[in-house]
């Protein structure tokens, strides 16, 4: 029994390894800088090319490193990769990303950013990127009231909004699901 158990050993890592070979690498078609995509045959609950998908992406977490990615603008950025990838038709995604809370800090324009953490602002192509790709990003403008930031010190590709959660309210009330970042 030993001996069958240490020859089987060898034969299901074989396997384990060639079942994720099938899949390929993750892919960025989309955004770069974002997490890939790997399609996988046979999975369940495969994207749909004629459906619509409608999300608004609450975006309130800082990156933990300021050299990475927000969160929000990662899994936003994860999501447009998948649908690229399967050859969902950019008309039938629909994606909002609404800044307010510490997340504010990534969209602020290069010198603020700079000033504030002594390097280059690793989320500013990203919000190009997904505004070319038809991504409504705004942020709040009642967090810029209290918080006392300049409209100015924002990325260009941000649009500043009356209230982040009057934005999510009408967004989902038009059928986008609410993804918390």
């Amino acid at each position: 029994m030993r001996r069958a158990l240490i020859f089987a050993i060898p034969f299901l890592i074989l396997l384990a390894v060639n079942a994720n070979a099938q899949w390929g690498k993750p892919a960025t078609p989309a955004i770069a800088e974002a997490d890939g995509y790997a399609s996988i045959p046979n999975a369940a609950v495969q994207p749909d090319k004629k459906r619509v998908y409608k999300a608004v992406f609450d975006a309130t977490r800082a990156a933990t490193d300021p050299a990475k990615l927000l969160p929000a603008l990662n899994m936003a950025g994860s999501e447009l990769n998948a649908f690229a990838v399967e050859h969902v038709p950019p008309a039938n995604v629909k994606f909002v990303v609404v800044f307010h809370g510490p997340a504010v800090d990534g969209i602020l324009n290069e010198a603020a950013y700079k000033a504030k953490f002594g390097i280059a602002n690793p989320n500013l192509k990203v919000l190009s990127e997904m505004k070319k790709a038809g991504v409504a990003i705004y942020v709040c403008g009642q967090h810029l009231i209290a918080e006392n930031i300049d409209p100015a010190t924002l990325s260009r590709d941000v649009t500043v909004a009356s209230d982040a959660l009057i934005v999510l309210m009408s967004y989902e009330n038009d059928g986008y699901a609410l993804l918390s970042f």
